[in-house]
């Protein structure tokens, strides 16, 4: 986190108010090419007239030329995203153009040799065009510094550093486990029967939410009260966030340190979403826990395998009876074995027997970089 001061944190503002305005006008430039003449205006066409920009403009000669280059960079990226899309038969959506609470980062690039610098051991950041800033390091930076992003969350100033680092694996483990995820009352359960409780942070919240969303209604809009009752409301989502990837970091740092394999469904997030248990789905954070704990386990030199979901809760473990239950069943007996069965543990255990089916644990399974 950075402390600007007040004249800094002007500066930073302005930096992202000329950036914002780049990113529209080069999209502009790209939209207007493509409709009068049918041609389509790429990065490094765009990347020339940069040049051009600091000299006739004199705001942006403050800005380090490879913060304007980003800019470039993102628009490109933003259209590559659009035209996969369409090659895919997905809804393309067509890249907009970003308002001012819709841009709130700029990025240096090759910040390890220009652009950044870090001063009196950590405890200041250099940034070109801004001065010298007072940060807090979240942890010290190791490795080769990579790029720098400056980032506005509300009132505050963030500074994201990327480094290129060694792995560090971990000692060998050969030890694997299953696990399936959930919403309430469990987050996670283990094919070992362990069961870690849902923290359920937006529904524990949606009270306050609710109140201080009906407060911002009832205020003018655009008026002090009103930009201050926003600021309040997304200070709360903030909060909310966080707390759910501290969450998501300390399960996935656990089961990372004690198992060298760990299998999970290859669940759909996305249409998950979309049906009647969005909210739970959404509050719970899968898509982001299983980013986290892929990212982890590479690091690590573990592996995490996703596997065919299908009826991993219908299935019995022990002898493969298939049949189906109601979701509130929880704990039953096995109809044709009669054994007892817990349904999540029972779901884990299905699912790391699928890894284990094939020859290789992998050939149906799909392996999360």
């Amino acid at each position: 986190m950075s402390y600007p001061t007040r004249p800094q944190a002007r500066d930073l503002e302005r930096t992202l108010e000329l950036c914002r305005q780049l990113y529209n006008a080069a999209l502009q430039e790209r939209r207007d090419a493509y409709r009068k003449v049918g041609k389509a205006v790429g990065f490094y066409e765009q990347k020339r007239h940069l040049p051009v920009i600091r000299r006739d403009l004199p705001e942006y000669k403050g800005i380090h030329s490879q913060v304007l280059q980003e800019v470039i960079q993102r628009v490109d990226r933003a259209f590559q995203g659009f035209f996969r899309r369409v090659k895919q038969g997905q809804k393309p959506g067509y890249p907009r153009f970003k308002g001012r609470n819709r841009y709130d980062s700029f990025t240096f690039p090759q910040a390890g040799s220009t652009g950044v610098k870090v001063q009196e051991g950590g405890k200041r950041v250099f940034i070109h065009g801004i001065g010298s800033v007072k940060v807090k390091l979240h942890r010290p930076l190791e490795g080769r510094l990579k790029t720098a992003t400056v980032k506005r969350e509300g009132e505050h100033w963030y500074i994201i550093f990327v480094s290129e680092v060694e792995p560090q694996p971990l000692p060998e483990n050969h030890t694997a486990i299953g696990i399936d995820l959930g919403t309430n009352p469990y987050f996670l359960v283990t094919s070992e029967g362990e069961m870690v409780e849902a923290p359920r942070h937006y529904q524990k919240a949606q009270a306050k939410l609710a109140r201080k969303q009906r407060g911002l209604s009832r205020k003018k809009r655009g008026s002090s009260r009103w930009r201050k009752a926003k600021r309040e409301l997304a200070k709360l989502h903030r909060k909310i966030a966080n707390q759910r990837k501290d969450f998501h970091h300390k399960v996935a740092r656990g089961l990372v340190n004690r198992y060298g394999t760990i299998v999970h469904e290859d669940l759909n997030v996305l249409g998950l979403a979309r049906s009647h248990t969005a909210k739970g789905v959404l509050d719970a954070g899968w898509a982001q826990f299983l980013s986290v704990l892929a990212y982890k386990a590479e690091e690590a030199g573990r592996r995490v395998v996703g596997v065919d979901p299908k009826y991993t809760s219908q299935d019995c473990p022990v002898c493969g009876h298939r049949e189906k239950r109601p979701l509130w069943v929880r704990e039953y007996t096995c109809s044709a074995c009669g054994t007892p069965l817990h349904r999540d543990v029972a779901a884990a255990q299905n699912i790391l027997a699928r890894a284990r089916a094939e020859p290789s644990g992998m050939d149906t399974a799909r392996a999360v970089p």
